[in-house]
């Protein structure tokens, strides 16, 4: 992610799955103005002094976490994350790491149930549902 406006967007709009190794803010995915549509991920990974004081742990951290994401078995869903590691994920085994990453995209909420219609594509909530309208049969002489 680029500059404070689309960190401030997730923040605003983003949906939060904590997990212990990391807290992850998710909103759904939506392109930049004049940018094309192609739905891709597009995460900023957030490590600040206050949880990680030595810029090493902070720098393996985010090392760590970027190959996790990259590394992902299935990739990642279309959306816009910012991630925040905590402490533990430097000694978290990677794959443990991996399997939290995945758990936790498996939880974030996708492009259903938020916002638009609740009923799904084609449905007008509250709308009557048509009944055939009378008119002639075949049997009957107009």
């Amino acid at each position: 992610m680029r500059g404070d406006r689309e960190f401030r967007k997730v923040r605003a709009h983003g949906a939060v799955v904590r997990d212990p190794l990391f807290t992850l803010r998710v909103a759904e995915y939506r392109p930049r103005h004049g940018e094309a549509w192609r739905p891709r991920a597009i995460v900023g990974i957030v490590v600040p002094k206050k949880t990680l004081k030595r810029a090493v742990d902070r720098n393996r951290a985010r090392r760590r976490v970027r190959e996790a994401l990259r590394t992902l078995p299935g990739g990642l869903p279309a959306c816009r994350a910012i991630l925040m590691p905590n402490p533990a994920v430097l000694a978290a085994p990677f794959a443990q790491l991996q399997a939290a990453l995945q758990r936790a995209l498996a939880k974030a909420p996708g492009r259903r149930g938020r916002g638009g219609n609740p009923g799904g594509p084609g449905r007008v909530p509250g709308a009557v549902p048509s009944s055939p309208t009378p008119g002639p049969t075949s049997g009957e002489a107009s």
